[in-house]
């Protein structure tokens, strides 16, 4: 009895031995033999290997997380996400997809991020070493002398300067406030209701049903010309509500009218409303960001054929964006 036990307890050390240097599962093949460089070998015709599946908030409690740990967050933007950091600071950085054919990924110094194929016509411009589609080219500066301030000649995303407040070829581009140029802004890019934990979301949806695309909103977005998002072409940011103000206080009237007759030549793009993503008052409507934020919403201008002020709004919303020179 004794030597049975000694040859068990011998099986079970060498059982042990062998598994602490690799670690083996096998489904209905009792000949397969584990690749030597796996410490787990899983082998299945008929199933899968299935990750802990966690919400944001359960992923952020995960104490001291080893670099490379990985889960799938199943909430917010869900996905697979991997620690990029250390287990003193984590950075946990979501695993991407290729995305559609012509789409690209950079790294932007935290994770890596999709850019959304470009149209005919656009070109790859880069705004704080960021890269981003524009159809914004050949633009020329505009001086007001009235202000001292120059400006753009045309809206982001506009193929020309406005011949009249409704030429539909120089409305431009539609932004969520604080974005990046991602593919959001383009009149007709799909919808998603989930909003995005981060600054860039790495998708090009307009997201629609909040007030705001960022599940935790950031006031230093579009803060100037070297600012997270900025995303007017080098050395131009967009305008404060201040610069907007003397803009608007230069016409000789408040209505659409004299935004057209300005030297900027602003039409009357309409705007993308944050609650479905839809297009509405184009052609009688001009509204145009500016980089001032006003508690959880930013200030605006907006002009129609009896008036012109300046606004706060949801920031899910999109408008134009007109760009000034530094």
């Amino acid at each position: 009895m004794k030597t049975k036990t000694t040859i068990i307890s011998l099986y079970f050390v060498l059982c042990t031995l062998y598994l602490s240097s690799q670690n083996v599962v096998v489904t209905n093949d009792d000949n397969y033999i584990p690749d030597a460089s796996a410490m787990l070998d899983v082998k299945s015709a008929t199933k899968g290997l299935l990750i802990p599946r966690l919400t944001a908030t359960e992923r952020g409690n995960i104490s001291s997380p080893a670099t490379a740990l990985l889960v799938y967050q199943t909430d917010g933007t869900p996905g697979y996400y991997y620690n990029a950091g250390t287990a003193v600071a984590p950075v946990w950085t979501r695993l991407t997809t290729g995305g559609t054919a012509g789409s690209m990924q950079y790294w932007n110094g935290t994770a890596w991020v999709m850019v959304a194929p470009g149209i005919t016509g656009q070109v790859l411009t880069f705004s704080n070493g960021e890269p981003s589609w524009s159809t914004t080219v050949g633009w020329n500066d505009v001086l007001n002398t009235t202000t001292g301030k120059i400006w753009m000649d045309r809206n982001l995303g506009a193929s020309q300067v406005a011949t009249l407040s409704t030429d539909a070829a120089s409305y431009g581009d539609l932004y969520q406030w604080g974005r990046l140029t991602d593919g959001h802004e383009s009149r007709t890019s799909v919808t998603t209701s989930t909003t995005s934990d981060y600054d860039t979301p790495g998708h090009d949806d307009f997201i629609k049903g909040s007030s705001d695309w960022r599940s935790t909103q950031n006031d230093d977005l579009w803060q100037g010309v070297n600012e997270t998002n900025n995303p007017c072409p080098s050395g131009y940011r967009l305008p404060t509500e201040v610069e907007w103000t003397a803009e608007r206080t230069s016409w000789s009237s408040n209505n659409a009218a004299e935004a057209f007759a300005s030297p900027l030549k602003l039409p009357m793009a309409g705007i993308r409303n944050y609650s479905n993503g839809s297009l509405v008052v184009v052609g009688s409507y001009g509204c145009y960001w500016s980089s001032t934020v006003d508690g959880t919403n930013s200030r605006y201008l907006r002009f129609y054929s009896s008036g012109a002020e300046m606004l706060s709004y949801g920031r899910a919303n999109g408008y134009s964006v007109r760009c000034i020179k530094d």
